[in-house]
């Protein structure tokens, strides 16, 4: 029994207004439904946690259904005759935005939308497709239909974990799942005595537990009153909602345990995906007879490469080290994959109970997750504590290659200094087919058209390097490497061989006394957890999970130089010609769970503007006035670090005047620097 794909263009239509794309000319955009039909007990998704307690059809084939979203040459002949898939980052398509530094939106159709055309000039055919099975309707998200697993048509039941840490003040209702987003699972019991609330103030703290009959299962639904009483409020029991009359204390952590029904077979998130792409490249019509999209005459896709960051970074690691690369007819499903911000984890989407879109392992956001475990790193290494032995890539016939990158914020918030260390912390070399590049001194999620430096909930400024020229440069790179074999730049990384990966410790012996600027304690830690005997099967059974011993994975941070700037890794023209201090860490407010770091989040430090100020200040790094005598010696050293980089080869000559252009009058708006 083989896997079948029906595909259903719902609409087709002009992208862009019908703006031609260089040698490419214009585009069009599909958009519709695909249905897949699987084998459960086949091999190549035999490994789908829950899939064999999915219901079938009459054909003993398990369904479901995801949006897609196609663009591509209105003129396929034209195009590269390459398929480039954003993975969509919680449903929203974000390929555009840092690849040509568009405006993000989830209903890219207009010019604008199509940014500085870089991906159509190109020639890629772009595809999204979803495969998050836990999201909610809304905004645009594309979504995934997955079954829910019984047992025999039996609802199944089993503990599951949430945390909740307000944002503001006055919150008293939250969906169980944590976020709007996301499909909560239901509560087996409205009984709050059969659960477990508690809150601390830290994630190492004790958990001071909330009495059962001081919250419930329910929501609040608010209206208009009558007879001039104004709105109303009415409490009504859901399964699907906790409520706290007395609200939540922002930055506290707030942890429900309770027995969850109903599990989402989440796994077949990774199915769709290969079954998908598979398909495309395949050039043959659907199960059906529907013309494949991507197929004209002897036209056909002869590379397909996937890019995820953050969220979707993980899950191409999680793709690849469960073997979902292999499509069921054995071939390679990506040619070459471009990981972005992923840290050292996986998706972990592949158990009962999940839940996909939350924030994995921070110091303080959903600290203990079962997202960042062994294997960390993509060569096969030896975990000490346990001697398991694996990678992440183990399997060469259909291993695709790999630009893996990680910014400042991965290596304090996210582990990412395990991606090439064994876990002793050593340096441990990647395969041939593997690059691995620091973005220095860069924060997670960079906006490529960011408006001005804020704060949100943390003491600092948030960091503001920009870095999309990277995206760009990586894959024309990659494209290379797939098609004529000529290899990227080596992995630049730091290393505890030549001194740039360092300990905490180390960190702050170099880093500057800068007035009024509290240090983070140490990256985020990485302790052995146990979760459960049931764990290897995708099943929890421990929660919380138990902390084993004093086992701890070393996590280590790059080497700084005199300023607080990254030393080692691809460093930004903004990095090597810099405003401030841009650090991979920030830290919490007093009312916002104090001194911790704020989530994936970097900080810009900006230098005193002249020597005056830095004198009044005592602070030890020179002032912008020491380092640019006007604006135009500022806009001649971007220019130079900027055409350092294209030498390197990790920057596009296009990209030049682009970082020259953002240097203008001192960096606004990326800066705040006043002269």
């Amino acid at each position: 029994m083989t896997n079948r794909i029906d595909i259903d263009i719902a609409e087709r239509q002009d992208f862009a207004g019908g703006q031609e794309f260089g040698e490419t000319g214009a585009y069009e955009r599909l958009r519709g439904r695909v249905r897949f039909r699987v084998d459960p007990f086949a091999e190549p998704q035999r490994g789908v946690t829950d899939i064999e307690l999915a219901p079938v059809d009459d054909g003993g084939l398990v369904s479901f259904t995801a949006d897609f979203c196609i663009l591509k040459p209105r003129d396929l002949s034209r195009g590269n005759r390459r398929l480039f898939f954003d993975y969509g980052n919680r449903g929203n398509k974000r390929a555009l935005q840092f690849f040509n530094d568009a405006p993000a939106s989830n209903d890219p159709i207009s010019p604008a939308d199509a940014g500085n055309g870089f991906l159509m000039r190109r020639g890629y055919a772009i595809v999204w497709l979803a495969w998050q099975g836990d999201l909610l309707p809304g905004d645009g998200r594309m979504i995934l239909d997955v079954p829910v697993a019984t047992e025999n048509g039996r609802p199944i039941t089993g503990i599951t974990r949430a945390e909740y840490i307000a944002a503001e003040p006055g919150m008293t209702t939250m969906p169980l799942s944590s976020l709007v987003s996301t499909r909560s699972y239901p509560a087996a019991s409205l009984d709050t005595r059969a659960a477990k609330l508690t809150r601390r103030r830290y994630a190492s703290s004790p958990r001071e537990e909330i009495p059962a009959d001081a919250w419930s299962f329910a929501r609040v639904e608010r209206g208009g009153g009558v007879d001039n009483q104004g709105m109303e409020n009415a409490v009504l029991a859901s399964d699907s909602h906790i409520h706290l009359p007395g609200g939540f204390e922002t930055g506290w952590i707030y942890e429900l345990i309770y027995e969850a029904r109903d599990p989402l077979v989440l796994g077949l998130g990774h199915v769709a995906v290969r079954d998908f792409v598979a398909f495309l490249k395949s050039g043959k019509a659907s199960a059906s007879g529907e013309a494949n999209p991507l197929a004209e005459g002897d036209v056909r896709m002869e590379k397909a490469y996937a890019w995820g960051r953050s969220q979707t970074g993980r899950c191409i690691r999680d793709f690849l080290h469960l073997g979902f690369n292999a499509d069921p007819a054995g071939g390679r499903v990506f040619d070459g994959v471009m990981p972005h911000v992923a840290g050292a984890g996986k998706m972990w989407m592949n158990h009962r109970f999940a839940n996909l879109v939350l924030l994995p392992g921070q110091e303080h956001e959903n600290h203990f997750t079962p997202a960042d475990r062994f294997p960390f790193s993509y060569a096969v290494s030896t975990d000490h504590f346990t001697g398991r032995e694996e990678g992440i890539l183990k399997r060469p016939a259909t291993d695709p290659l790999v630009i893996h990158t990680d910014t400042a914020c991965e290596y304090w918030h996210r582990r990412a200094s395990l991606v090439h260390t064994d876990t002793k912390g050593e340096d441990l070399a990647q395969p041939d087919n593997v690059r691995v590049y620091l973005w220095s001194s860069s924060q997670h999620y960079a906006s490529p058209l960011l408006a001005g430096p804020a704060r949100g909930m943390a003491q600092t400024y948030f960091n503001t390097v920009a870095t999309s020229m990277f995206f760009r440069a990586n894959l024309d790179r990659l494209d290379a490497w797939a098609t004529t074999g000529e290899a990227p730049p080596p992995s630049r990384i730091p290393l505890r061989a030549d001194g740039t990966l360092v300990n905490v410790e180390g960190w702050r012996s170099a880093f500057p006394a800068i007035p009024g600027v509290a240090l983070p304690r140490s990256p985020s830690r990485l302790e052995r957890l146990d979760f459960g005997d049931a764990i290897d099967r995708g099943r929890i059974t421990r929660e919380p999970p138990a902390i084993i011993g004093d086992d701890v994975y070393p996590v280590r941070v790059p080497a700084v130089d005199a300023d607080g700037n990254d030393v080692p890794g691809v460093r930004a023209p903004m990095v090597q010609a810099p405003l401030g201090t841009y650090t991979g860490w920030s830290l919490r407010r007093r009312e916002h769970g104090h001194g911790a770091m704020v989530g994936i989040t970097g900080s810009y430090i900006p230098f005193a503007d002249a020597p005056d100020e830095r004198e009044q200040t005592g602070d030890p790094r020179p002032s912008v006035l020491e380092r640019y005598t006007n604006p135009q010696d500022y806009v001649r050293a971007i220019r130079a670090a900027a055409e350092r980089l294209v030498a390197e080869g990790l920057m596009l000559e296009e990209d030049v005047e682009r970082a020259v252009q953002g240097a203008s009058d001192w960096g606004r708006p990326r800066h705040d620097v006043r002269l």
